[in-house]
C-alpha cells in the first residue's frame, strides 16, 4: 500500500530547515539538495519561499506572529495599556527564542558582520513595527500634544532598536533561567516609558541613533 504524501506547509519547510540546521551545524546548500533530503519537490518549496535565505528570515518573523497569536488568547491582554502590552510582548517572544535557544544562537552568530544579521531580521522588524503600530493607543496619543505621524514612527525604530540590544543581552546571558534578561526587560521598559514621557519624542531619534552605534556596531 502506497504512503501517502505529506502535505508541505510553509510551517513544514521551516520546521525541516531549523531541524536541518541543528543536525548538520550549517545551513542547507541549496533548495535541490534540501528538497531531495526532505522528500518534497522543490516547485512545492517555491510554493512558499523564493530562496533559502528567505526562509531563514521567515523563521524570526514567525517567532512573532507566535507570540502576537499566544498573546491575543488571553483574554485580559487588550485592557492592558502600552507599557503592559509591550512587557507581556517582550516576555513572551523571548520565552520563545529561549524555547529555540539553539538554533537561534547559531543562526545569529554566524555573521561577524553585524548588517547581515540585521538583513536576516528585516521580516522581523518590519512585523514589529506593524505590532507597535497597533499598540499604539489613542489614551498615549491624547497624553502627546500634538502627536504627529513622524512622532510614531520614532517609537516604531527606537523600540526596535531595544529590542536588538536585548537580543545582544539575552545571546549573551549565561544566568539560569536567563533570569538576567528577564531584568533587563523590566528596566529597560520602564525606563523607555519614563523617557517618552519626559523627553520630545523627536529627540529619541537621535537618542537611538547613537545606542546603535555604540551598543550594536561598536564591539
Amino acid at each position: 500500500m502506497a504512503t501517502k504524501k505529506t502535505t508541505i506547509t510553509r510551517e513544514k519547510i521551516v520546521s525541516m530547515y531549523m531541524n536541518y540546521t541543528l543536525e548538520n551545524n550549517d545551513k542547507p546548500k541549496s533548495v535541490y539538495n534540501f528538497t531531495k533530503l526532505n522528500n518534497f519537490s522543490e516547485s512545492e518549496f517555491y510554493n512558499f519561499f523564493g530562496t533559502m535565505e528567505s526562509v531563514e528570515k521567515e523563521i524570526f518573523k514567525m517567532f512573532l506572529e507566535k507570540t502576537v497569536e499566544l498573546l491575543q488568547k488571553d483574554q485580559d491582554y487588550e485592557t492592558y495599556d502600552m507599557k503592559s502590552k509591550m512587557l507581556s510582548f517582550y516576555f513572551t517572544f523571548f520565552e520563545l527564542l529561549s524555547a529555540n535557544r539553539s538554533y537561534v544562537t547559531m543562526s545569529l552568530k554566524q555573521h561577524h558582520n553585524d548588517l547581515k544579521n540585521l538583513m536576516l531580521l528585516s521580516s522581523l522588524r518590519s512585523s514589529f513595527k506593524n505590532y507597535l503600530a497597533g499598540i499604539i493607543s489613542d489614551e498615549y496619543r491624547i497624553k502627546q500634544e500634538k502627536f504627529q505621524n513622524f512622532q510614531e514612527k520614532a517609537i516604531q525604530e527606537t523600540s526596535w532598536i531595544q529590542l536588538l540590544l536585548t537580543l545582544k543581552f539575552w545571546l549573551e546571558d549565561s544566568s539560569p533561567a536567563f533570569e538576567k534578561t528577564d531584568l533587563y526587560i523590566e528596566k529597560s521598559i520602564k525606563a523607555t516609558f519614563e523617557l517618552m514621557n519626559i523627553t520630545p519624542l523627536e529627540s529619541l531619534i537621535d537618542f537611538g541613533k547613537f545606542i546603535f552605534k555604540e551598543k550594536i556596531h561598536n564591539k
